[in-house]
């Protein structure tokens, strides 16, 4: 009996993460999805309505297990393997973490936290106090920082919505507070019964008005943070699999940006095995196959004795990329350096201001801080990417 995945685009997690994963645990893999033309040539992909809930189910009657580390197929996935009998996430809770107004509404309701928050319906003005401002307006089911600007006062939010809703005049929007802080990420992995802390990074952000993420530093959340994170995922009913969480502190108090309910994402998934040393996508294979997270050799995310950076290289302007480098990998005074492309040489896209911009992420893994920085400075000064306008 097979594995399925539910996906839309080809991804790094599933060509690189869980297919290599379940060739290791002896499971044949079908991928289900939409867009069966674009993945590569010798990937087992079977074409399905992967939005469709009861698609889902009717094509993995056979399914062993079944899982998707899509932002937007949770809940259609989850209701699907909770159809078949299959261990899998609460739906409810996979539609509450994807629609960022409700994730609000649930943390408020159980008094943990209010972060003043504005739904926009598609066609609707936003009735926006003024005292709001500075504020940030979204997607309301948004990813990848896509369409996430900071507006400063009421006409540059009208401008900006105007300005999104010219590409996607049916999306739901957000307005919110602007949390103001470090960004932190708090990415477990869990069970039916409980969840364990694989880790968490500080995130380096580009300048706004948009939220494009240029580095990550390892750094496991502290015990204050951890408890208060506890509490709010508990709130939305995360549990099972895997979830990456993204919050800031102010004042000592957790106040969450989103939560997504899958890996950590644009590779950082593929970065957290190597550094935790895990076979990780195993391990998320391993709990939608029923088995229990005592079953899986987890460290302490507090006692890893390795650090690690990432740096994401940018396009700096619209353009097909003539040149650029390959795969690397190397190692520079005991620190484990890699460069993974994100866009193939000849490509043209536009300079979007989020993480869609990515052109390779660049990573060092070492002993401590200083020795990882100075190795991925001097790797990153002998990189070249060109584009042509």
């Amino acid at each position: 009996m097979p594995l399925y995945l539910t996906a839309l685009n080809p991804t790094d997690a599933v060509l690189d993460g869980f297919l290599p994963a379940a060739a290791r645990l002896g499971l044949p893999v079908t991928v289900l999805t939409d867009r069966p033309d674009q993945w590569p040539a010798g990937v087992p992909v079977a074409r399905c309505a992967v939005r469709d809930p009861a698609a889902v189910a009717a094509a993995a009657t056979r399914a062993l297990a079944l899982l998707s580390n899509s932002d937007h197929l949770q809940e259609a996935t989850a209701i699907a393997a909770g159809t078949l009998g299959l261990p899998g996430k609460d739906p409810r809770s996979a539609r509450t973490c994807k629609d960022k107004a409700a994730a609000r509404q649930v943390i408020a309701d159980r008094g943990l936290d209010v972060v003043r928050t504005v739904p926009v319906d598609p066609g609707a003005l936003p009735a926006t106090p003024d005292d709001l401002f500075p504020a940030v307006v979204k997607p309301r089911d948004g990813v990848a920082s896509e369409d996430v600007y900071l507006v400063a006062e009421r006409d540059e939010l009208t401008a900006r919505i105007a300005e999104i809703r010219s590409r996607r005049p049916e999306v739901a929007l957000v307005v919110e507070e602007y949390l103001d802080g470090e960004l932190r990420t708090y990415d477990t992995l869990g069970d039916a019964n409980g969840r364990a802390l694989l880790g968490g990074w500080r995130t380096g952000l580009g300048p706004p008005p948009t939220f494009t993420e240029l580095s990550l530093d390892w750094s496991p959340p502290p015990d204050t943070d951890h408890a208060q994170l506890r509490t709010r995922l508990d709130a939305l009913g995360v549990g099972f699999g895997a979830c990456h969480t993204e919050y800031v502190v102010q004042d000592g108090r957790v106040r969450l940006i989103e939560v997504n309910y899958r890996l950590i994402g644009d590779r950082m998934d593929l970065i957290l095995a190597e550094l935790l040393g895990v076979p990780l996508f195993e391990h998320v294979i391993r709990l939608h196959l029923g088995e229990p997270l005592s079953a899986l050799t987890l460290p302490d995310p507090a006692a890893v004795d390795r650090y690690a950076r990432v740096e994401y290289v940018c396009a700096d302007r619209s353009g097909r990329l003539a040149a650029a480098p390959g795969r690397i990998d190397t190692v520079h005074d005991g620190v484990r350096l890699g460069c993974r492309p994100l866009r193939e040489v000849g490509g043209v896209a536009e300079r979007t201001g989020t993480n869609r911009d990515y052109l390779a992420v660049l990573h060092g893994i070492g002993p401590d801080r200083d020795a990882v920085r100075a190795a991925l400075t001097a790797f990153r000064r002998d990189l070249r990417w060109t584009i042509d306008g």
